[in-house]
């Protein structure tokens, strides 16, 4: 029985394309608010698939999606085939609120600029998004989905090909509207530390269509994250101004140390 604070809810779904290669199977995803879901895979173990399920853009080959509230999705990147301003992209997650063949409105533009200065891009509202950053774009996208008033936020690789710091601006921003707005928030990664950051629940997506949820601290351990990643994985505690902080590093096979003695 989903709670009150359930925005979305899947229970044993499945998805195929072809009826044959399993994305996942039974898999039970209960979204919720002010929760961050990390969901971790090696490529092609269909992380996107599942987000873009949870988003409704695609139907589960088997089971159903309960959704209770509006469902923000932000892709890797923008495709667009003009020169949009950053408010332009911005005013795109307001489509609903505008309705069909209507321009927006003062209210649009005001939480536009609300969401750009949530994310921290307001002085780029004239730019054009082309001449951005790839950080910078994806804070904009994540402005756009904020705009939109939605209540679910998916992001797709939010932190892929970002720098250290862009990927600390990034994931400090997912955590902060999930506490601040009390959005559910589920986001894939291929990082384990991006989870250990800001996730309350983990998914991995395992071999053979198969899946592990759970809390974080439960779910994240050398032994799962070597089944999900076929190698071997060591987590480490850094001492993080006496706070502590778990991290994971991967050990990779071959290591090439030019000079260093067999």
């Amino acid at each position: 029985m989903a709670s009150d604070r359930t925005r979305l809810r899947m229970a044993n779904a499945s998805h195929s394309y072809d009826g044959n290669r399993w994305q996942f199977r039974d898999l039970s995803i209960d979204l919720q608010a002010g929760e961050v879901t990390a969901i971790l895979g090696p490529n092609g173990r269909g992380k996107s698939t599942l987000l873009r399920v949870l988003a409704g853009l695609l139907k589960p080959t088997v089971g159903a999606l309960e959704l209770n509230a509006l469902t923000g999705f932000v892709p890797q990147e923008f495709a667009g085939s003009f020169p949009y301003s950053v408010l332009d992209v911005v005013l795109m997650g307001r489509s609903r609120h505008v309705g069909l063949f209507r321009t927006p409105g003062k209210i649009d533009i005001e939480r536009s600029m609300d969401a750009l200065s949530a994310t921290g891009m307001a002085d780029y509202a004239t730019r054009e998004i082309d001449g951005l950053s790839g950080g910078e774009r994806q804070l904009v996208l994540i402005a756009r989905a904020l705009a939109g008033e939605n209540e679910v936020l998916l992001l797709d690789e939010p932190a892929s090909a970002l720098d250290l710091k862009n990927q600390d601006r990034v994931l400090t921003l997912i955590g902060d509207v999930a506490d601040q707005n009390n959005l559910a928030v589920a986001f894939t990664t291929h990082q384990p530390n991006h989870a250990v950051t800001i996730a309350d629940k983990v998914l991995l997506m395992l071999p053979e269509a198969s899946t592990i949820i759970g809390e974080t601290d439960a779910v994240l351990n050398e032994a799962n994250l070597e089944a999900l990643y076929g190698i071997p994985v060591r987590s480490v505690r850094i001492d993080d101004g006496g706070r502590g902080q778990t991290t994971f590093a991967p050990v990779f096979r071959n290591r090439r140390r030019k000079g260093a003695e067999s």
